[in-house]
């Protein structure tokens, strides 16, 4: 499956010199302008972050913004050229417009979708509440981005330690059996077939989502392939557990 979700506003292309204080990147234009552009990924980027590799940044002509460039894109070469999704406030965006399509079968026939809804004794909030008559539980659905490529197309999460990924997974699980928990993986990159948890950065994690998989948790380890042009939706990639 194949299916163009998200086009992007205008690009524009440039070479990244250097990422440094987490929210900042800068970047020479194609027209020689050096800007400073938000990075809007505050994790490692880990293998996503080279100077001198291929970038492109959209801009904002928001007069109450201090940087009016925000960096989009980056092309690697794990796998071959690859374009990577760099924008953690697109997944959601994202995966949004998949629902509201219903692009995933494997959630069934729900008819309502609910965003940022508080559930839990951990105070989560969660991402996606879905309903309908025709379901036979309430779908509680969280979703988290990957970009982390290792060995051959093999994609995990988390590249960091994440005491918050470790609730939510905690908090899902807890919900069972009353409800279906289901946690999607949002692989922002085209070039990955395959998904596990990142266990060398964060044992604790891979141990409770496995935990939690035996329990009744759902995954869905959402392929998606970023380009220039926008977003396309692959289907699901082989989970590893």
């Amino acid at each position: 499956m194949t299916a163009l979700i998200y086009q992007y506003p205008t690009l524009y292309p440039g070479i990244l010199l250097k990422r440094y204080k987490r929210f900042f990147a800068d970047i020479e234009l194609t027209n020689g302008e050096v800007i400073t552009a938000h990075c809007p990924n505050t994790g490692p980027m880990s293998c996503i972050s080279k100077p001198g590799s291929s970038v492109y940044v959209s801009r904002s002509d928001s007069p109450t913004r201090k940087l009016p460039y925000t960096w989009e894109l980056i092309e690697v070469y794990e796998n071959g050229p690859t374009w990577v999704g760099v924008n953690t406030a697109m997944p959601n965006r994202i995966v949004k417009l998949v629902l509201e399509n219903k692009l995933i079968p494997e959630l069934g026939d729900y008819s309502d979708i609910r965003l940022e809804v508080a559930y839990g004794q951990e105070k989560s909030r969660l991402d996606f509440l879905l309903t309908g008559e025709k379901l036979e539980r309430p779908i509680y659905l969280e979703v988290k981005s990957t970009t982390w490529c290792e060995g051959d197309r093999l994609v995990r999460f988390p590249d960091t330690v994440t005491t918050r990924g470790q609730k939510h997974i905690r908090e899902l699980a807890a919900l069972l059996p009353e409800v279906r928990p289901v946690m999607l993986y949002f692989i922002n990159r085209g070039d990955c077939t395959h998904f596990a948890p990142g266990d060398d950065r964060d044992p604790a994690y891979g141990k409770l989502l496995r935990e939690a998989v035996a329990q009744g948790l759902e995954v869905l380890p959402c392929r998606f392939e970023i380009t220039p042009e926008g977003i396309y939706y692959l289907g699901l990639a082989e989970l590893v557990l």
